[in-house]
């Protein structure tokens, strides 16, 4: 195993780690670079000539293609080989997750077949069950699909009504409910389904074959976007599935779909990171061609500045998401060391990392709409047009703050995972943060005589650490058991996080990529980095005030808004010059290549 500093997932609040700790893009081999090439070439060659008719919507098209990218082995990138996968690390399946993310709706058929339609039965699964269905997911000759969603239920998946019974004779279960919000229904084979045994408080889980007797399919919702992915409702009336189909043990279901929302939440991180550096190399390919007042609109200082700003925000969004999927690499291993079999090492590593997979959810998916909006507004009228890739990047973004759990749920998962972590002791939150709460006046970390370009940087994230750990003190030491209940509090707080995590992911991604390529080739991303934390200092220290004067008045406000406001201060940025720099660089390889 890689001799790396490995945080447990929430503990970058109160420690730091050296850029050569963390894994960069800048680091993929021959072999990730290849793969991603494979998936570009099928998306050149198969999707994008008929992404029209896909969205018409053809279901039995993307069914077509979807099959072709199984024969071609990309559905079997995160399986073992035994099953017939490819048995590839979590930051190669998230480098093909982030190309496939560029596919539109077929990103989103393609990446619930593979994920939540194929990994429960993966991880979960015994032995028989691998045999009789992985085996034919990781090919493409069976498709998956993963039915928890309930009209009654949404966000909260436990209280589902399906129910299940077992049948006098003890070989079946009896099914019988109703699920919605079901991608790749109405052609999945096989649908991995959550239901209550008699009166059971929690779920279990079940496969089931499509074909069986009492399994109904309503034909596809019409949707804003995606139009091309498959939605529909299920009806399972006395449907027997078999015993030897229950997915794990009974009441296991809730723990099975919790952790496959944790994937799916880090995936979709990496899958809106493909459809932004898409949007952005539309952007700039239209800004090079279109001309108004004689010139090109990609001189214009508004249009660099919105290129810009979606240059630096997708390259934090990048920097975070492979920051954590090398943790998640060395955590699996680490499971694998300590006994785990592979699907159970793998699922509790990934499980593991569950706050940054609810910030990569909210930033990632916030990124791209940000991204794709700017897109729009880049190619003006044109932009509205149905003849335009943005038109259809702007509908299908929508969905990404609601698939795997709303942002809203997420950002509240963020810091209640986040403290339930530091409780069980994994961290020290609570001690560091009281230390901070007890010495005000001295809690902010001046400059020092000679402090170099990183040093710099580092100290500012310090001090944004501790603007985070006192804003939590303050708030559960005035709320206590019921400051999860102060959801305007906890959005506050998740935003610094988030702020905090991208900005120190992109410091430490900048400084390594200058260790390894020199500090002469490197000046724009210092300029991205610039810019990237002179702003999170100014939205770390507005939502800090927003929460302190959500809880506490008077003289103990006014002495915790001035610690934040010390603790957010950084040195003036030319943003306007930084920017351009950033743009330029873009207009001239007219595509994202940073």
């Amino acid at each position: 195993m890689e001799n790396r500093k490995v945080l447990k997932s929430g503990e970058f609040l109160v420690e730091e780690v050296e850029a050569n700790d963390i894994f960069i893009p800048e680091e993929f081999n021959e072999e990730q670079h290849m793969i991603a090439d494979t998936i570009k070439d099928f998306f050149a060659a198969e999707l994008y000539p008929n992404l029209d008719q896909i969205d018409s919507p053809d279901i039995e098209l993307m069914k077509t293609i979807l099959k072709k990218s199984g024969d071609l082995g990309l559905m079997g990138i995160s399986l073992p080989e035994e099953y017939g996968g490819f048995g590839q690390d979590f930051v190669t399946q998230m480098l093909a997750a982030e190309t496939v993310g560029a596919g539109y709706s077929f990103s989103v058929a393609f990446m619930a077949h593979c994920g939540i339609g194929t990994l429960p039965i993966m991880y979960y699964g015994n032995e028989d069950q691998r045999q009789r269905y992985v085996t034919k997911l990781a090919t493409g000759e069976l498709l998956g699909a993963y039915c928890l969603t309930e009209p009654g239920a949404g966000s909260d998946a436990n209280s589902g009504k399906t129910q299940a019974k077992l049948s006098e004779d003890g070989k079946h279960y009896i099914l019988n409910g109703q699920k919605m919000w079901i991608t790749n229904a109405n052609f999945a084979d096989v649908q991995t389904v959550f239901a209550k045994i008699d009166n059971d408080r929690v779920l279990s889980a079940f496969i089931v074959d499509r074909n069986l007797p009492g399994v109904v399919i309503t034909p596809d919702e019409k949707k804003m976007g995606i139009k091309g992915s498959s939605t529909a409702q299920i009806f399972y009336t006395d449907v027997m599935v078999p015993v030897e189909n229950m997915l794990g043990k009974r009441g296991e279901g809730f723990r099975i779909a919790l952790s496959i929302l944790h994937m799916g939440r880090i995936k979709l991180g990496a899958n809106v990171l493909g459809a932004a550096k898409k949007a952005i190399s539309d952007s700039v390919q239209y800004a090079n061609e279109r001309k108004q007042f004689g010139v090109l609109i990609s001189s214009f200082g508004a249009l660099k500045h919105k290129m810009a700003e979606q240059v630096i925000r997708t390259f934090a969004l990048e920097s975070a998401m492979y920051r954590v999927s090398k943790d998640i690499d060395l955590q699996i291993e680490l499971n694998k060391a300590e006994g785990m079999d592979k699907g159970k090492a793998a699922v509790e590593g990934i499980a593991h990392y569950a706050v940054e997979a609810a910030i990569l959810k909210v930033f990632g998916s916030e990124v791209l709409d940000f991204v794709i909006d700017e897109a729009v507004q880049i190619h003006g009228g044109m932009g509205y047009s149905a003849e335009m890739a943005v038109e259809r990047g702007y509908r299908d973004s929508r969905i990404n703050r609601i698939f795997e759990g709303t942002n809203e749920i997420n950002r509240l998962l963020v810091v209640d995972t986040a403290m339930k972590r530091a409780m069980k002791g994994d961290f020290d939150l609570n001690g560091k943060a009281e230390a901070l709460a007890a010495n005000l006046d001295t809690v902010v970390e001046n400059e020092v005589d000679g402090e170099g370009y990183y040093d710099q940087k580092m100290r500012y994230l310090r001090n944004f650490k501790k603007a985070v750990l006192l804003v939590i003190h303050g708030a559960s030491t005035t709320f206590g058991r019921q400051l999860i209940h102060q959801q305007e509090v906890l959005n506050n707080i998740s935003d610094m996080i988030t702020e905090l995590y991208a900005s120190e992911s992109s410091a430490l991604r900048v400084k390594k990529m200058e260790s390894l390529k020199g500090e002469e080739t490197i000046a724009v991303y210092r300029q991205i980095l610039d810019v990237m934390i002179y702003d999170a200092a100014g939205k770390i220290e507005k939502n800090g005030q927003d929460a302190v004067n959500s809880y506490s008045s008077g003289q103990e406000a006014e002495n915790m808004i001035a610690a934040i406001k010390s603790l957010s201060i950084v040195k003036g940025v030319n943003v306007k010059e930084a920017r351009r720099v950033i743009a330029e660089k873009l207009i001239e390889d007219n595509r994202y290549s940073f």
